[in-house]
């Protein structure tokens, strides 16, 4: 197939995926001699603007029957770029597109290349990169057995940790999500020595702060730790001891919406302060979404128990990421950084002050988003979003990189595997690349054993997902499945995120079957020291902080990449197959050590498992 242009080549595009603002960035085209070419041109447009034609100039042959041509672009704004090629022959106009994983084709019509240009004094959180993330639904990790003050007496505490959260609707049909067991900070804090053993980094708690639901995304008192958990004391007191073992914290920010039932809107009179739904004269009324004042407002989604907040509004930016907000007050008590829950529903004079104030704390701070598509060309509300071009997100978490996982891991489509991963390197600056959020299950999603090896569960109700589990026989194909699908989560660009539990091999279907109780002692240990060689493996080889990642090969049921910096290099081989293969590398790698067995490969052959994944690095 004759090739005019592929973006992912160097000899085409000088500098591979996104670049930075005041980088000159040089792209060629080859056409065959005899199209008689006398004219060439680089069509570029930025987002919400004309497009601009830029002459292209003849640059050189390649052989008797090629000839290139080359454009030099050099972007002064950041922005998200698209751009395409036309040139003109005796016999009129013709256009390349991109035909699909960066590839030109000679036609008509198709899509544009992407050109992400971010603002060159962008960067990101040096100490995150080549770590290793593991993310806590606090209520069901930990319990340290402290007794705790100020609970509120309409909780429902339980002592059956191996129980099933409640789910099942009341007499009015409604799931209160009111049932606690136990999990807190100090709990997290006694369990340190446990996840520093899994090379784990830095901790991601979901919701600390003070709300009348067990996943707290309701939240009651930005201010205050719920009282279940702790207080501030424990809090710095869990940073403090984090930090002697090398471990950093976020925190889970819910700043689209509160719970109704809290200090800002006050439907219960829970709280002594003047709600918004109390008064119209409250100091909080401003910040809510009436329609008619009371009971008509907006709500996330239309959970009336999330009321929306009006995220532009002066007072709550003022309130959040203010000099003496909610940003900065728990940086200043030991924090590390901040995940904004729907960072698609946050506007940007929200992301760009959250960011500001972030950053002048701590100029190391980290600010990571969920977004759960390509977060580089993202719209919402009617606008494009500019999340990674250096003025609001360091880091996502990163769906694609699940999807990809997951879906080859289980069917075995290499070339799809292959799509998904280049489009999110190419598109994503390489400083957001770095630190990623590479998780394959949280507490929104299946837990990760159950998406492999487990019946589907869509149009499935909560029912049918409550009383289904995998057989004895599924479980243990779920725990090779898992080694797979974990081994290359560790090698990909980006920082794996275990969500707790997974390494123990827990299982469970969506919320809230995937938020149950940590198994403390009877854990799969198999597993568990699976991900303990993972975690050692990242601490011992420096290209998993940043080095390059090139697919050497993704077809038939197998994917081979590697991992590169200056003296150091992984080959990852991953057979999806039911079957085992051997696999022939080059001679660079022969003689290799799999890290992942301990043993040697003779010689360029490499025989690998049926659904597994080897680990090479040259002796």
């Amino acid at each position: 197939m004759y090739i005019p242009y592929n973006s992912r080549y160097e000899y085409h595009k000088s500098i591979f995926g996104a670049t930075e603002t005041s980088r000159t960035v040089v792209f060629r085209i080859v056409l065959p001699r005899d199209f008689c070419c006398h004219h060439a041109r680089f069509v570029i447009k930025k987002d919400g603007r004309p497009e601009q034609f830029i002459g292209m100039q003849w640059d050189c042959m390649q052989g008797d029957s090629e000839e290139w041509w080359r454009v030099e672009f050099c972007p002064e704004e950041s922005g998200l770029y698209e751009y395409r090629f036309e040139y003109d022959t005796p016999w009129g106009t013709s256009r390349i597109f991109n035909a699909g994983d960066g590839i030109g084709k000679i036609s008509d019509s198709g899509s544009c290349w992407q050109l992400t240009v971010y603002d060159k004094k962008f960067t990101t959180p040096d100490w995150l990169k080549g770590g290793v993330i593991y993310q806590i639904f606090p209520d069901r990790f930990a319990f340290s057995g402290k007794e705790k003050a100020s609970v509120p007496s309409d909780r429902v505490m339980r002592t059956d940790r191996d129980g099933e959260p409640y789910w099942r609707p009341d007499e009015n049909g409604k799931v209160l999500n009111n049932d606690y067991f136990g999990g807190d900070l100090k709990g997290i804090e006694e369990k340190l020595p446990y996840l520093k053993s899994l090379g784990v980094t830095c901790i991601y708690l979901n919701p600390i702060f003070e709300a009348h639901s067990n996943h707290r995304y309701d939240t009651g008192d930005y201010t205050k730790i719920d009282p279940l958990l702790g207080n501030e004391d424990d809090f710095r007191s869990l940073c403090t001891s984090a930090k002697k073992e090398g471990i950093r914290i976020i925190l889970d920010g819910v700043f689209s919406h509160t719970g109704c039932d809290s200090k800002y809107f006050n439907e219960y009179g829970r709280y002594d302060t003047v709600g918004a739904y109390q008064s119209q004269d409250s100091k909080y009324y401003n910040w809510y979404k009436f329609k008619k004042w009371p009971d008509d407002y907006l709500s996330w989604w239309g959970i009336k128990l999330l009321p929306e907040v009006i995220e532009e509004n002066p007072d709550f930016i003022d309130y959040i990421a203010g000099e003496n907000g909610i940003a900065r007050r728990w940086l200043r008590l030991g924090a590390s950084g901040w995940r904004l829950d729907v960072a698609d529903e946050l506007p940007d004079v929200f992301l760009d002050s959250f960011r500001k104030a972030v950053k002048a704390e701590k100029e190391d701070a980290l600010v990571m988003g969920e977004v759960w598509e390509d977060a580089s060309n993202k719209c919402s509300y009617g606008q494009r979003r500019r999340y990674l071009l250096g003025e609001q997100l360091d880091s996502v978490m990163n769906y694609p990189f699940a999807d990809a996982v997951i879906d080859f891991v289980r069917s075995g489509s290499a070339e799809l595997f292959n799509t998904r991963v280049m489009s999110i390197t190419e598109n994503y600056p390489k400083q957001v690349l770095d630190v990623l959020m590479n998780h394959i299950s949280t507490h929104d999603t299946m837990r990760a054993i159950t998406a492999l090896a487990g019946e589907s569960c869509e149009y499935r109700d909560r029912y049918w997902q409550s009383t289904h589990s995998l057989s004895a026989e599924a479980y243990k194909n779920g725990i090779g499945l898992m080694k797979m699908a974990s081994a290359m989560q560790f090698t990909l660009p980006g920082v794996p995120s275990i969500y707790y539990g997974d390494e123990a091999g827990m299982q469970g279907y969506k919320d809230p079957f995937n938020r149950c109780c940590y198994p403390w002692g009877n854990e799969n240990t198999e597993l568990i020291e699976w991900y303990k060689k993972l975690g050692k493996i990242r601490i011992e080889n420096p290209c998993f902080i940043d080095g390059r990642l090139e697919i050497l090969s993704a077809v038939a049921g197998c994917v081979a990449y590697s991992r590169r910096c200056d003296g150091n290099a992984v080959l990852v081989i991953a057979n999806s197959n039911p079957h085992p293969i051997t696999y022939y590398v080059r001679d660079e790698w022969s003689d290799s050590e799999d890290l992942l067995c301990n043993s040697y490969v003779r010689g360029t052959l490499v025989d690998v498992g049926a659904k597994s994944t080897v680990v090479l690095k040259k002796k």
